[in-house]
């Protein structure tokens, strides 16, 4: 399905900040990111990737960190302080 399909049924872009032990040295943190459309609140696309990763890769998850935001939205306008133009 499109993106635009997707966004159509209420998909947003989802990005996560995936933290996890190194393998080698379980004393280091690294960061991933990862980022794809997903459903809130549960999350479907995400907790299968976490799922594969648990499953399928050696480093151990410490955290993750969650942020979405629609694509497609109303614009938003809002009122500044008057603007000076100096020539």
């Amino acid at each position: 399905m499109s993106t635009l399909g997707l966004q159509l049924r209420d998909y947003r872009l989802t990005t996560a900040e995936i933290l996890y032990r190194l393998p080698d040295h379980p004393a280091l943190l690294q960061s991933y990111i990862w980022q794809e459309y997903d459903l809130l609140p549960d999350y479907p696309v995400l907790h299968r990737f976490l799922d594969f990763w648990q499953r399928s890769l050696d480093g151990k998850l410490y955290s993750v960190s969650v942020g979405a935001v629609p694509i497609i939205a109303p614009p938003k306008t809002r009122v500044t302080g008057p603007c000076l133009t100096l020539h």
